[in-house]
């Protein structure tokens, strides 16, 4: 998602120099194709990413459009006071982007997990939360969301070459895109373990099982209206989120069944319990927790057979 992300961003800026691009010292092999092209607005500000911030909050206010990019642990906890009190309280447009979401920097160990980023983010009512699942949606997002007047968060990936079947880049502000029209299970997920769940719902397909796979990618403000539609025909409903299951897609979820009273029941698939210190690839750490499409896809199967 990165590569997509870098090259529509150089799209962008070729027809507004407000644009800039601001790293904590990563992207290498990334954001040259920006650096390269406008190297006047592009800054390296070192492994400074609380002053990274606050710079960006200072050339937002004088009428750029700043974007700036590190590990998502990196951009949205450690700096997270200055998002806080800049760019949120003040309405200004610093655009955070977050590489790695979830379990993607899995050998760099529990440090790099990004497993809390969603939840704070959307705490804040004036952040726009924006979790691509793919790549060709990655473009179609940050197309649709680079100019809003508020700051945005993207948590992006690090695969530039898997895409989620059927998904074929769409997005839509305030909207979650379905794929596929089952009857039995709704499966709604959040960012690349999205590939995950549309690989869960073919497996049980092939056991008879019709599952409707939802993509959540636009979270922040929660599409209420449109998960409220779906999960209002279903009896059972999983969501999937490589993230802590508190704070994030299960919790926005359940806020909204609850308040709209609707009768389906709910089960979360996330992270339940603190990291232990464990490293590993992501489809390791997937395993891990339950994410992989095997484990979800068994998970599912279970609560279709005891009726939701």
């Amino acid at each position: 998602m990165r590569g997509a992300f870098v090259r529509t961003l150089v799209e962008l800026a070729v027809k507004d120099p407000r644009i800039l691009l601001l790293t904590g010292d990563i992207g290498y092999m990334a954001l040259e194709p920006f650096a390269e092209k406008f190297p006047d607005r592009f800054f390296n500000v070192g492994v400074a990413e609380q002053n990274m911030v606050g710079l960006a909050t200072g050339l937002a206010e004088a009428g750029f459009i700043p974007f700036v990019y590190s590990i998502a642990t990196f951009v949205s906890l450690r700096p997270y006071e200055f998002i806080r009190n800049g760019p949120a309280l003040h309405r200004l447009p610093v655009r955070m982007a977050g590489v790695g979401g979830g379990f993607e920097y899995g050998h760099n160990g529990i440090t790099h997990h990004a497993l809390e980023d969603v939840a704070v983010m959307r705490t804040q009512p004036g952040i726009s939360v924006v979790a691509p699942a793919d790549h060709e949606q990655t473009g179609a997002a940050l197309r649709a969301t680079w100019d809003l007047p508020g700051p945005v968060y993207y948590r992006l990936g690090k695969d530039d070459r898997t895409v989620v079947p059927g998904l074929n880049g769409r997005f839509e502000r305030g909207r979650v895109q379905r794929i596929g029209g089952g009857e039995d299970l709704l499966i709604i997920a959040l960012g690349g373990v999205a590939k995950e769940a549309a690989a869960a719902a073919e497996i049980l397909r092939e056991k008879g099982i019709a599952a409707t796979v939802a993509v959540a990618a636009d979270i922040n403000p929660a599409p209420a209206d449109d998960i409220a539609a779906l999960a209002g025909d279903f009896k059972t409903v999983m969501t999937v989120e490589a993230h802590y299951i508190s704070g994030g897609l299960g919790s926005l979820v359940a806020e909204i069944i609850a308040e709209r009273g609707l009768s389906c029941k709910l089960t979360r698939c996330g992270v339940r319990l603190q990291p232990d210190g464990s490293s590993g690839s992501q489809e390791y750490l997937h395993r891990l927790h339950g994410l992989d499409r095997a484990s979800l896809a068994e998970t599912a199967f279970r609560l279709v057979d005891a009726g939701g």
